[in-house]
């Protein structure tokens, strides 16, 4: 079983910290630690960003819990032998979606890509040499990103960003 607090970490900073922010362009709209208010309007964390309790534990312990139980498992990471390929799947979830981050590994791991984490697609990624699993998956997520800017060239603008986090699993 893959260790989450390692990887929360490196999510978190990839995300900007505990930070409350707008960005321009950004479909999410407000962010507070990543979590988009306009996809995840009912986190109950939004009531201490109002109230402005944004550095109380409270908040970071449902900060943690919302990426454990909306990202981490539902991406199967917990069934993920080596850390290193479980925190670039988790980290990839935050930034595209579960189902897009899984869809990947699958078609990276040579499963059927159905989106959705299960034990044979964890036997195929755990098959795999995690240097191996990386470099591919590296690959996949920057064939995605180019995708999405081809379609919407608005988005170019956090192409770089998004290069930038894929390569930190592979450098």
């Amino acid at each position: 079983m893959a260790a989450f607090s390692p990887a929360f970490d490196q999510m978190i900073r990839n995300e900007g910290g505990y930070v409350l922010h707008t960005v321009a362009g950004d479909r999410g709209g407000m962010t507070f630690a990543g979590i988009a208010r306009n996809f995840w309007g009912g986190w109950p964390g939004w009531r201490l960003v109002d109230s402005g309790q944004i550095n109380s534990p409270e908040l970071r312990q449902l900060v943690e819990q919302f990426y454990t139980d909306n990202f981490w498992i539902p991406a199967g990471c917990d069934d993920l032998a080596a850390d290193d390929v479980a925190a670039d799947i988790f980290d990839f979830a935050v930034n595209a979606g579960v189902r897009v981050a899984v869809r990947l590994a699958q078609v990276v791991a040579g499963v059927s890509a159905d989106g959705v984490a299960g034990p044979v697609t964890a036997r195929a990624i755990n098959a795999m040499p995690a240097e191996l699993f990386a470099v591919k998956y590296a690959l996949a997520k920057v064939a995605r990103y180019a995708a999405i800017v081809n379609n919407d060239r608005a988005q170019g603008k956090f192409l770089l960003g998004w290069i930038n986090r894929t390569l930190q699993g592979v450098a």
